[in-house]
């Protein structure tokens, strides 16, 4: 474990094993239908490609980057696109693939763009989902784990850019974020 976390929430195989669950669940639910795969840039990367690689439909890849955080530790409430989709998401059958839940705030404001642009379809997917933070209420269609009130690292999930690369999703300890 790394030393700045407090504990492990959920190992690489709890991870994996849902993400699998998950990806044959998604698969179920768009039987014989085309997904567009919209990533929610940087944090969903590594749930996106594991989750994308197990669900057994054709798939396209679009990526959309936003925050309301910048560098801090709490949501600032104001959402912002930093790269916006490379395609037109029109008459498709959208997955909006999320790392975590928190606020909502974002996602309040991402889904509505996107049904916006007249996809066919607008779902989200989130590994993360963490209610007892919830400002805006988001329907999740696809929910990994539920978490405590607590700050999260690892599996693509960071703290101003690092421990993204950590295979377990871990609590960072509380004096390393509020130095």
């Amino acid at each position: 474990m790394h030393s700045d976390l407090q504990e492990i929430l959920f190992t690489e195989e709890q991870i994996k094993q849902r993400v699998r669950e998950m990806g044959a669940q998604i698969t179920k639910d768009y039987a014989n239908e085309e997904i567009v795969l919209v990533g929610v840039l940087k944090g969903a990367v590594t749930f996106f490609t594991d989750l994308a690689r197990i669900i057994d439909r054709p798939v396209a890849f679009d990526f959309i980057s936003c925050s309301s955080y910048g560098s801090g530790a709490t949501s600032s409430g104001q959402v912002a696109i930093k790269k916006d989709l490379d395609k037109s998401v029109e008459g498709k059958n959208v997955l909006l693939v999320e790392d975590i839940i928190d606020t909502g705030i974002t996602l309040s404001w991402l889904l509505p763009l996107l049904r916006a642009r007249k996809a066919k379809s607008v779902k989200l997917a989130t590994l993360l989902s963490k209610p007892s933070r919830r400002k805006v209420d988001v329907p999740v269609d696809y929910n990994g784990f539920e978490i405590p009130d607590a700050f999260v690292v690892g599996y693509g999930l960071d703290y101003d850019g690092r421990y993204r690369n950590l295979p377990y999703i871990g609590v960072l300890k509380p004096e390393v974020y509020s130095k």
